[in-house]
């Protein structure tokens, strides 16, 4: 080996095999998230020092099931494998199996190795073998697939060494075609085709052949190549369906002599599990109560550290104001960066505890038990149960959401949910719910156990899912798209969560959220200060004007300045911004202040309160209250009851659940629909949508 060496390692494996357990163990916190060239697909990519001179990049591949891919997810592991990116092309690649499912699992190994790359396979789940009544034999695996394999468990941190050591040795692995199903597939086509792709591993010639479809950065001349290797599609296809039943059988053959299941000695508990999670009643009982569960500790567990928060950045833009000297670069700390941030980090907690329960669900296998029981709904308002998974997922960001609608076949099923995605309550949403429930919802509990405001929160999010569904059901009597898919999902093992996977889930997913919005935060809050601390003449000669007009009143100095810094900043920049829009959000409730935020948290839906935050902060020259203080303090002028009473609050919230107010959800849209249309239609549409129901709340409540 060379000094200072640096391994590719490619993680590949199905869905639900422990991939991403063994990846955690592997590199730690030494990851990273980026996408793949050209395309939105996220990849995680990870080092692990194995020795001094020895460093191994590994890369987290999407989960599949078969080299040929079904989705876009999919097709990355292809484009991986055939080196279409050269640079991102393995030493060696790790393929982790589940011990459960290995006949399956198999199938992909087969594949990967008659490539004729070095590839070790890594069964997980050991724990689990005696309480399922399996035996391996594990040297005969070794020499009927001539290749390293290693049996582990990722979440008990067994065998994880010995991975490494298999990293540090793979170029002693044999990287011999095992499968050897060509002569048998049709000897003289195979002949043929090593002729033609000379110097070109056979299956990989094979793959370039009947996928080269889904290889959009190939080599030129290798294009041309294939295209003057013309074969009848139909032809193709009968060979392809003669690999996969080809595979199965030498797969069996080996499995017969190497594995073996003792039913006797295996548990029923899944079964038992399974009946009552997916129950036609008691599943979505067992469901609702766990919704609930969720949004009562979003408001339990997290107020005292968000109220901490909110008094910390308060008090530290206080004494910012106080200890820096009096000039602008103070005043845009004090009045726009701080406050600004401070709007965002005070969600922490929340944003960390939703992700903490989706996490579980997710490691425990019960999502997806979610997604068959919900199949039987959303096949009503037509989509498949796999749009479940893009609903779902908006709980916590509408973007990869979207992205993940790629794993629906059909374009019908895939367009609706799509466009339906963005009613789902995302995270960008709590920060805005949460605040304004706060301040209108009283902190009582119901029957001595439930906590209202968490209720509240509840069915905002039934509202959001419920419009959702609806408007699936709309979508699909009026796109005349005839084509159906079948739904098809795997249910995992049931498995106690990994506290190292969970963690590594909140961890990532709320700096995501904090870092991802606060560029934009920080950026819009030291415009809207700017614009806000600025304006024409009546700007600023506003001392003079309000000495004038307040001369005999005799008023004391802290109450002159207030009512200076009030007219300053309805005379500022976004002062003159938010009367013009005023007349027009007038009938909801709300006023200019109000009219700003809703414009500037297009950018991003948690930009609303960090907005409030910056335009108070410049109105109020103490800076000593919190955000959650001034807002409920703020006053309206012309019937002086507070602004943010019971119907202007429910009237945002409302908002809020229909309006498409995020520029990253429809660039995306855009993005997979590949058009315009869609897009438009959905900012258009869900705009009107919330300004009517936010008209009809206030107009009702008031």
């Amino acid at each position: 080996m060379r000094h200072t060496e640096v391994i590719k390692v490619a993680l590949v494996g199905n869905p639900n095999t422990g991939k991403s357990s063994l990846f955690n163990q592997l590199t730690g916190l030494n990851q990273k998230v980026s996408n793949y060239p050209g395309v939105t697909v996220e990849k995680k990519t990870g080092v692990v020092k194995l020795t001094d001179t020895v460093t191994a990049k590994i890369v987290d591949l999407p989960g599949t099931y078969s080299i040929n891919p079904s989705s876009l997810d999919e097709n990355i592991v292809l484009q991986t494998f055939l080196g279409v990116e050269e640079k991102e092309y393995p030493d060696v690649v790790i393929v982790v199996a589940d011990v459960e499912n290995l006949k399956r699992n198999l199938y992909l190994f087969s594949q990967i190795k008659d490539l004729e790359i070095p590839a070790i396979l890594v069964v997980n789940m050991a724990d689990v073998m005696q309480k399922k009544g399996i035996t391996l034999d594990i040297e005969l695996l070794k020499k009927e697939l001539k290749s390293e394999v290693l049996l582990i468990s990722a979440r008990k941190k067994l065998g994880i060494e010995e991975v490494k050591n298999a990293i540090i040795h793979y170029e002693k692995v044999d990287k011999v075609a095992i499968a050897n199903i060509a002569e048998r597939i049709n000897a003289e086509f195979f002949k043929k085709l090593k002729d033609n792709f000379q110097n070109t591993a056979l299956y990989k010639s094979w793959l370039l052949v009947t996928q080269h479809h889904n290889l959009p950065n190939l080599d030129r001349n290798l294009k041309q190549q294939i295209e003057n290797f013309k074969v009848d599609p139909s032809t193709l296809k009968k060979m392809q369906n003669r690999e996969t039943i080809l595979r199965y059988q030498y797969i069996n053959g080996i499995l017969k002599k190497a594995y073996i299941t003792d039913v006797n000695a295996a548990t029923g508990l899944r079964f038992k599990l399974d009946r009552l999670l997916t129950h036609k009643f008691f599943g979505y009982v067992i469901f609702a109560s766990i919704l609930l569960l969720i949004f009562q500790s979003i408001f339990d567990w997290a107020g005292l550290p968000m109220e901490l928060i909110d008094t910390t950045f308060a008090q530290f833009s206080s004494w910012t104001k106080d200890q820096l000297p009096t000039g602008v670069f103070t005043n845009l700390l004090a009045e726009g960066i701080i406050p600004g941030i401070g709007g965002i980090v005070i969600f922490i907690p929340q944003i960390a505890i939703l992700f903490l329960f989706i996490a579980i669900l997710e490691e425990t296998g019960y999502m997806s038990r979610v997604v068959f029981l919900m199949d039987k709904i959303m096949r009503r308002f037509g989509m498949s149960g796999k749009s479940v998974i893009p609903l779902i997922s908006g709980t916590a960001c509408a973007i990869p959401a979207i992205m993940a609608a790629r794993n629906i076949g059909g374009w019908k099923e895939r367009l609706i949910t799509i466009l339906v995605t963005p009613f789902t309550t995302c995270s960008a949403r709590l920060p805005v719910y949460t605040i304004i429930i706060a301040l209108i919802i009283p902190d009582r509990r119901l029957l001595g156990i439930f906590n209202l405001q968490g209720l509240t929160l509840m069915a905002l999010y039934l509202l959001g899912f419920t419009s959702a569904i609806i408007s699936g059901l709309l979508l699909n009597h009026i796109l005349k798209v005839k084509k159906k898919n079948f739904f098809v999902i795997e249910m995992p093992n049931y498995k106690l969560p990994s506290v190292k996977n969970v963690l590594f889930t909140v961890i990532d997913k709320t700096k995501a959220f904090v870092f991802g919005a606060g560029k934009i935060i920080l950026a819009i809050s030291i415009v809207l200060w700017f614009l806000a601390s600025n304006g024409p003449s009546s700007y600023k000669n506003s001392a003079e004007i309000i000495a004038i007009e307040y001369a005999d009143q005799n008023l004391s100095k802290e109450k002159l300045d207030q009512y200076i810094a009030t007219y300053k900043l309805e005379h500022s920049y976004i002062g003159i911004a938010g009367k013009a829009i005023e007349p027009a959000i007038k009938p909801l409730g709300y006023d200019w202040k109000i009219g700003i935020a809703l414009i500037s948290s297009f950018a991003a839906r948690e930009v609303f309160i960090s907005t409030l935050a910056t335009i108070y902060s410049v109105e109020d020259n103490t800076n000593t209250a919190t955000i959650k203080q001034r807002m409920g303090a703020e006053l309206n002028k012309e019937t002086g009851a507070k602004r943010f009473n019971f119907p202007v609050g429910m009237s945002l919230l409302i908002f809020y659940v229909f309006a498409m107010q995020c520029m990253g959800t429809l660039a995306i849209v855009k993005r997979e629909t590949n058009s315009w249309k869609w897009p438009l239609l959905q900012l258009f549409g869900m705009t009107a949508l919330a300004y009517i129901a936010s008209l009809l709340t206030f107009t009702i409540l008031s």
